[in-house]
């Protein structure tokens, strides 16, 4: 397998949209080979983290919310942006899944690092596998925020990946990565 980096040269880059959660920038690039791209687009976005949070009793804690872009209303993983105060991507996990859920405390552990879209996005999204978690506080949400949270089966949440109904890429690949590494390890 290959592994050797190929890197574009950046010929000009201008930010078109800045927000403090989102930037938006063009880049005029030009490849090793000389090929030239003039109008790149980039959506700069801070770090994001997602839980798979199970708790003591082994039930899966999901988000039920309303997403705009799709129209779309379903489960998700417990996620978030990290903020600048985080002290890690776990400490940022944590305080997202306590924010949303009231749950917390249990065994954490990094499960993978992904890309939402590696061709038009610069950030990663951080998951973590947090098993034992109990309710240990209440849900304070953020102004914007309008989500539930559900407590599922193990059987419910892979029936919800198999009829694909949960939408958000950068959570089924580590739901993915849990059920394949629960039966095969």
């Amino acid at each position: 397998m290959r592994n050797d980096k190929i890197e574009y040269k950046v010929l000009k880059s201008e930010y078109i949209f800045d927000r403090p959660w989102l930037k938006a920038r063009c880049d005029s690039i030009v490849s090793p080979n000389g090929k030239k791209n003039s109008e790149y687009y980039v959506l700069e976005y801070p770090d994001w983290v997602n839980t798979i949070a199970i708790t003591k009793e082994g039930k899966f804690v999901m988000i039920y919310q309303y997403r705009h872009g799709l129209k779309y209303t379903g489960y998700e993983l417990c996620a978030g942006v990290c903020e600048k105060t985080d002290t890690s991507f776990e400490a940022a996990a944590r305080r997202e899944l306590l924010e949303e859920t009231g749950y917390g405390n249990g065994k954490w552990q990094e499960i993978c690092t992904i890309c939402g879209n590696t061709s038009s996005t610069n950030n990663y999204s951080h998951c973590f596998l947090a098993t034992d978690v109990e309710k240990i506080g209440e849900q304070h949400l953020d102004a914007t925020e309008d989500l539930s949270y559900e407590l599922l089966t193990e059987k419910d949440v892979f029936q919800l990946l198999s009829e694909d109904k949960i939408k958000q890429a950068i959570m089924t690949t580590p739901l993915w990565k849990y059920f394949y590494y629960k039966r095969y390890k």
